[in-house]
């Protein structure tokens, strides 16, 4: 993994966006996982952003969904 203060060019935009967005303002490591190729972080960004966007569902729902999914699967994440 890169760290936040190690990226550069299109990782550290990448990782700006993700602290952005941070309700805690960090870079989550699930994402700092995907630091070897930016171009995948990119587009699990934005589809993150799709899933997590308020439509049938708010995305306080999403994430509650989310959590409940990966307490039943046992992942930290």
């Amino acid at each position: 993994m890169i760290a936040e203060s190690e990226a550069q060019g299109r990782l550290a935009e990448l990782y700006a966006t993700a602290k952005e967005q941070s309700p805690i303002g960090i870079v989550a490591p699930i994402l700092q996982t995907m630091s070897l190729r930016p171009d995948f972080l990119a587009a699990i960004q934005d589809a993150s952003r799709m899933h997590f966007t308020d439509g049938a569902l708010t995305r306080a729902q999403h994430e509650m969904i989310a959590s409940y999914v990966s307490a039943l699967n046992r992942c930290r994440y």
